[in-house]
């Protein structure tokens, strides 16, 4: 055991206080950091525990969605809120973890929850986010997995999450706030690919705390849902997973939007798949060419390949099903 000492905050400056000291960790739900703690991956020197300061409600300003990233997530999925205007991010929030999880974890925490590469969570075997430059177990190894896109010769670890693929949807931004004030970052810019340091995950600086998620209103969010498909009907990781929200004009597609999960070493965003719809009437066929448009130049490993015409189907399946909510 790797002793630590654990604070209570009491409110934000508390936590911005206990955060300018290097080896700090935040507790909030604690779903992800107990488990790396147990497991000797995080090894903090200080926890600083957020888990009882008291969320503000979901709330709409300027025609923008703000959820406050203390809130739980089975208390955000509760919203009606966020059920009229972003039914994807509410989907996406039922179908992570199990009910018991979704009640202690926090969607700041959700957000920034790391990777369920099996060799990242067993000391056994070389993992270069875990010790820089030790190398990937996953490239020669089990990597059903394992990354399609996103991927490096140093790092092919899936990130996990849900909640923060439905948000790459919908172009939605993150509020953090740290010792130099705050600001707002767009969900694409928070999360890094590996390249050569895989264990650089985020964007964010060490005293920064995600304080809010802002999603803007539009029609396409408002016409959305969340496709995901897994090993075993709840309790489970995406094998792939995709987040569509479409806007027509007539018979057109207007506006359309897809983000991947279970693919990617962070939320995937299918730019070329969407350009490919713009315009066009969506239909079983077109929604198929957009998902095969989505997984095109995927880089598949030993065990993987199969994900490409799965994920090609869930895009497509997603698609007609949000054009039913239109």
């Amino acid at each position: 055991m790797h002793p630590f000492s654990y604070f209570r905050a009491r409110n934000l400056p508390d936590v911005h206080a206990a955060l300018r000291q290097e080896g700090t960790r935040v507790l909030a739900g604690g779903t992800t950091l107990y488990d790396l703690m147990k497991l000797d991956i995080e090894k903090p020197e200080r926890v600083v525990d957020i888990s009882h300061l008291v969320p503000e409600p979901v709330r709409i300003e300027n025609d923008v969605l703000i959820v406050d990233s203390l809130m739980k997530m089975s208390e955000a999925a509760d919203s009606r809120i966020l059920s009229l205007h972003a039914p994807a991010v509410r989907e996406a929030l039922l179908m992570a973890a199990s009910q018991q999880l979704r009640n202690m974890a926090s969607l700041g925490g959700n957000i920034l929850q790391r990777t369920r590469c099996s060799y990242f969570r067993h000391s056994a075997y070389p993992c270069n986010k875990k010790v820089p430059g030790s190398g990937c177990a996953a490239l020669e190894g089990l990597n059903r997995n394992h990354a399609l896109f996103g991927g490096s010769e140093s790092c092919i670890a899936v990130y996990p999450g849900d909640f923060a693929v439905a948000l790459m949807a919908f172009d939605a931004r993150i509020e953090v706030v740290g010792n130099g004030g705050a600001r707002q970052v767009l969900l694409s810019d928070v999360h890094r690919e590996p390249g050569d340091a895989p264990h650089l995950e985020t964007n964010l600086q060490p005293d920064e705390l995600i304080k809010s998620v802002h999603i803007p209103l539009s029609e396409s969010a408002r016409a959305s849902t969340y496709l995901k498909i897994r090993d075993r009907e709840s309790y489970a990781f995406a094998v792939v997973s995709a987040a569509v929200g479409v806007e027509l004009e007539g018979n057109l597609v207007k506006d359309v939007r897809i983000a991947l999960g279970g693919v990617a070493t962070r939320p995937w965003r299918a730019i070329m798949a969407e350009q490919s719809l713009i315009g066009r009437s969506l239909d079983g066929d077109t929604a198929l060419a957009a998902g095969r448009t989505a997984f095109a130049g995927a880089a598949t490993t030993a065990h993987n390949a199969f994900k490409t015409e799965l994920g090609a189907r869930v895009v497509a399946d997603a698609l007609v099903a949000a054009k039913t909510r239109v």
